[in-house]
């Protein structure tokens, strides 16, 4: 295994970031490549069908993203206190967790795909093609959700590259096999759904190849032969951590669903002037991603080697470049953000009604900042207690906001929206003073 991570400078912060939010940007390229593929065909069914699917599949998929955020805390603080037999029985564990959970994903489809779509029906032929991709990705469930946890445990040793090679590797099968499945093939919005599956497949078997090299090899037979694989302290603590960060999750998820609904409320136009400017959001919030998972790691690593004040040093230079980066986007996006707007849309009624919500979509990075690394910090120490109360909290009051604000349409929706990222930062930073006290008292 190899050493520690790198000094605390700001050099060392934005080399570890780096790989984290070019691997960040890639992420949407599944997404968009399915989506390219399949347009090009000019089946416009097949193309919704995907879009409905995606919606499904994002849903439940991410609702297991705990696997990631879990592995990266529990990793880093592991490495930190030099413990490379907890590494590496890390590793196993959240393999076997994402794998077995994938597993039961895959025999629950019989149940949650006939339960989605009657919650999301669009119609006999959009739900078929629908259906068919939505299959087909439940194929790759066990291999989406270990690599999760190979995430999460690259990042939490500081090994973002290869967290950047592994998502590179995901993406360019995924596009081959898309290509081939429906161009060459002809399997419609199934194809696209295998091709993700096979790649997500592929993904798991070059995490597994990357994980052995940086364990030296032999990896799984050590791990069967250690006794601290199943220890129950460990497994009892790996279980309450991601309980809670599930539940934090989900009830994010149901913000933005809410987000969602309340924006249909008030008809197709406002819908997608929202959608719109919610790739703004999700734009700066995969970069302000990149600089909150490094927080994870280093805060994760200063725990594990009993170290407040590299744990205070980690916090003070991940917010430097959260904050900065936060601020920087707001002025981007109130610049240029018209223009921009313009190129993901043509319809004008949609232009103009983004263009009068832009002012609120942009000062999202930087009100979101806070909120964004105080979610890092939380995980990295593990008090996902806290995390999860806070997102509970933060979800109650963003919906009697946004109730509050019904008689103000749109700009109420965005008032209240951004409101939301505020009661998450209020929500965290009440406990922060409390958890440094805690880890100041263990020096």
């Amino acid at each position: 295994m190899s050493g520690l991570p790198s000094a605390l400078t700001r050099r060392a912060i934005l080399a570890q970031a780096w790989p984290i939010i070019l691997g960040q940007t890639t992420v949407p390229l599944v997404g968009l490549v399915d989506t390219a593929v399949i347009g090009r065909t000019g089946d416009a069914a097949a193309l919704a069908g995907v879009a409905l699917g995606s919606t499904i599949i994002n849903f439940v998929f991410w609702t297991f993203g705990f696997l990631r955020m879990g592995m990266t805390s529990m990793t880093a603080q592991a490495h930190g206190s030099r413990d490379d037999a907890e590494v590496e029985a890390m590793l196993l564990r959240g393999l076997a967790l994402g794998f077995a959970l994938g597993l039961l994903l895959l025999a629950a489809q019989v149940v949650l795909v006939p339960l989605a779509f009657a919650l999301l029906a669009g119609g006999e032929k959009l739900d078929a093609a629908a259906h068919g991709y939505v299959t087909a990705r439940f194929l790759g469930a066990p291999a989406a959700l270990a690599v999760y946890a190979i995430n999460g445990w690259l990042l939490g040793l500081g090994r973002t590259r290869a967290a950047l090679a592994l998502q590179i590797v995901m993406n360019l099968v995924n596009a081959a096999l898309d290509i081939a499945f429906v161009w060459h093939f002809g399997f419609g919005a199934r194809g696209v759904g295998l091709g993700t599956a096979c790649a997500e497949w592929t993904a798991l078997a070059a995490g597994l190849f990357i994980a052995t090299r940086e364990t030296g090899g032999l990896l799984v037979l050590r791990g069967l032969r250690s006794r601290a694989l199943f220890a129950g302290q460990a497994l009892k603590r790996l279980f309450a951590v991601n309980a809670d960060i599930m539940v934090r999750t989900v009830a994010l998820l149901l913000l933005f669903a809410w987000f969602t609904n309340a924006g249909a409320r008030l008809g197709a136009t406002a819908l997608a002037a929202n959608q719109v400017l919610m790739q703004f959001v999700s734009v700066s919030a995969f970069v302000l991603d990149g600089f909150a998972f490094t927080a994870e790691a280093r805060i994760g690593s200063a725990i594990g080697a009993g170290s407040a004040e590299a744990m205070r040093r980690a916090m003070r230079l991940a917010a430097e470049f959260c904050v900065a980066s936060g601020i920087a986007f707001a002025a981007l996006f109130m610049l240029a953000g018209e223009p921009l707007v313009g190129l993901l849309t043509t319809n004008a009624d949609v232009r103009t009604v983004a263009g009068s919500m832009l002012p609120f979509a942009a000062i999202i990075p930087a009100i979101g900042a806070p909120a964004w690394l105080l979610d890092g910090v939380f995980i990295g120490v593990t008090r996902t207690r806290a995390l999860r109360n806070a997102a509970i909290a933060a979800t109650a009051l963003y919906i009697a906001t946004d109730l509050a604000l019904r008689g103000q349409g749109e700009t109420g929706v965005w008032i209240a929206l951004c409101l939301a990222y505020i009661y998450r930062a209020l929500a965290l930073g009440m406990h922060l003073p409390a958890l440094l006290r805690t880890v100041e008292s263990r020096q």
